[in-house]
């Protein structure tokens, strides 16, 4: 046989050495935003699973409520004592009241607040409840103890009373009302943010807004219907406020009057109440969340 050459090896092919390549993020690209959306509008805003049978299982809400009776009978003496004569004396009483309350129950103070806050899904209806009933409560404890004072004195005086609403001055009297709960319910939800980060501000807040629809409903009272002492802003306060008459020509006549003054001192401010909420909800969805601005105080909305 003849000598055969030996086979050289199969030359592997040299494999270049993996060289890793760094992969860089592309930029995000910023999308113009869609507007404002009107999604979940009406969503529940407070604890799904608070209801009547749930909201005594924590003792936060006997402090919530008696916060609402302590600070609603504060208002209610300073009313009684100070009244609208003394605004400002008022205006720092009723910051000191929203000041110390606001951490213990949100400081609504007034019916025309809780039954907004209710409306627009804030509040569960239990609470809302309990709530109004504290109030209304603290109220009739602030008259009491006013009244105590006033009778043990040697001059008794009379305690104030809201003027007679007839069938003539029932629509100016109301309409002043819903003006008036409108801004103060619509200031009340502008102003929520600051109730745990800033309740200082949140009194500042509503204390304004309370000198605002007082200063409006005196001007629109007096200088456009030439009456005064028509308006309170507070149905649990109205109540105590003797606005329910006592004495009429005959009892047609009584019911018609006690009509007229709970519709004009208790019903329309709770409809202020939801409206001013809702108008806060609509302003702030169309704004997209409020006003911005950048570190270069560029603002937008």
């Amino acid at each position: 046989m003849a000598n055969q050459k030996p086979k050289k090896a199969a030359k592997k092919p040299a494999t270049k050495p993996e060289v890793k390549k760094e992969v860089i993020a592309a930029p995000a690209v910023q999308t113009a935003s869609a507007g404002p959306s009107m999604k979940g509008f009406f969503a529940r805003k407070c604890d799904k699973n608070e209801n009547v049978l749930t909201i005594f299982k924590s003792p936060r809400i006997w402090g919530a409520l008696l916060g609402e009776l302590i600070g609603t009978m504060m208002i209610m003496m300073f009313l009684l004592t100070l009244g609208f004569a003394q605004p400002l004396y008022l205006i720092f009483a009723m910051i000191a009241v929203y000041v110390v309350i606001a951490g213990l129950s949100g400081a609504n103070l007034n019916p025309l607040i809780t039954v907004g806050m209710m409306a627009t899904r804030r509040m569960s209806a239990i609470r809302g409840v309990l709530y109004i009933l504290a109030q209304v409560l603290g109220a009739w404890i602030g008259l009491i103890i006013v009244n105590a004072f006033r009778l043990g004195s040697d001059t008794v005086s009379e305690l104030p009373m809201m003027a007679e609403i007839t069938g003539e001055t029932f629509w100016a009297v109301a309409l002043v009302e819903l003006l008036g709960a409108a801004i103060l319910a619509f200031c009340f939800a502008r102003s929520l943010r600051f109730v745990r980060k800033s309740p200082l501000t949140f009194a500042f807040a509503i204390a304004g807004a309370m000198t605002l629809v007082v200063v409006v409903g005196t001007i629109i009272a007096q200088g456009y219907f030439g009456f005064a002492d028509s308006f309170m802003f507070n149905p649990a306060a109205a109540l105590m406020y003797q606005i329910l008459p006592t004495t009429a020509d005959g009892i047609g006549e009584l019911a018609s009057m006690a009509g007229f003054a709970l519709a004009a001192y208790v019903v329309i401010p709770m409809i202020g109440g939801v409206i001013g909420f809702y108008i806060s909800d609509v302003v702030t969805r169309l704004s997209a969340g409020g006003y911005r601005c950048d570190d270069d105080f560029i603002c937008e909305a």
